[in-house]
């Protein structure tokens, strides 16, 4: 069987997709590739050269780190990976300064990229409330990684699935009891009686209340074993369909590598 994809919902950042004719296994590389294995850039050391805010040197370089940060990720491979042989090149290095002066809030826009490519995803993420007098001044350091490594390099976030839900319902008596189990209140009653309409289905849970509380058995819950509802999120370093491009890509490249290894044995 072929796979097939059912976009849902789709944004820059989100997506919501019926991923059917796979395995579970398929299902959660992709969530897990997301997660891990697509490489980002993010903030690895920090060098500061002024600190007089209420933060401690320690908690702003924590709160750096998990700015994201979006770039030409083509034009950039991990330190473990660079030819520089950890000299820190361009190719695998990148510099942002940040300099201020309170009385103000410092945010991620407020920092000055060393290359015009990389720069906060989300310009408004606050880093630290200066009050009067009080001095920010330093260097962060951006390098390439894999959300395996930490989670500052995970460029997906809220990434999960689910089995399709299958319901049926059969000989319904009309009593209404499991309109008002079902918790996400996606029963409705029909000419024939209860069911489930459109894309309501995808919000099923599974608790599988509606079936306990009809004292007639007229409803079966149960999963498609071979299709899932999967939900996938990007912390902005990547547009969603780049990211769920680039895990299939991962998926990929790491099945052919396997292949030549066996094929080698």
């Amino acid at each position: 069987m072929t796979m097939e994809i059912d976009v849902l919902e789709i944004s820059e950042r989100s997506a919501k997709f019926v991923l059917s004719n796979v395995s579970a296994a398929f299902a959660n590389g992709i969530r897990r590739a997301a997660l891990s294995d697509v490489p980002t850039l993010a903030i690895d050391d920090v060098n500061i050269y002024n600190n007089t805010s209420v933060l401690f040197d320690e908690q702003l370089a924590l709160r750096l780190a998990l700015v994201p940060l979006t770039a030409n990720i083509g034009d950039f491979v991990p330190m473990q990976e660079c030819s520089c042989d950890g000299s820190e090149c361009p190719a695998c290095k990148v510099s942002l300064t940040l300099s201020a002066e309170g009385p103000k809030m410092v945010y991620s826009g407020d920092m000055i990229s060393s290359d015009e490519t990389v720069l906060p995803a989300d310009l408004n993420v606050p880093i630290v409330d200066l009050k009067e007098g009080q001095k920010l001044v330093l260097e962060a350091i951006a390098h390439m990684g894999y959300g395996h490594q930490h989670a500052k390099w995970q460029a997906g976030v809220a990434c999960g699935y689910k089995n399709m839900p299958v319901v049926t319902f059969s000989g319904c008596d009309k009593c209404n009891a499991c309109i008002g189990e079902c918790p996400q209140d996606i029963i409705k009653m029909g000419p024939e009686g209860a069911e489930i309409s459109g894309e309501d289905i995808f919000k099923c849970i599974l608790c599988k209340l509606c079936a306990e509380i009809c004292e007639i058995d007229a409803i079966k819950v149960s999963y498609d074993e071979n299709s899932f509802i999967l939900t996938m999120e990007s912390d902005g370093s990547y547009t969603i369909q780049e990211l769920i491009i680039n895990a299939g890509k991962n998926i990929k490249d790491k099945a052919a590598r396997m292949g030549e290894i066996l094929d080698s044995l």
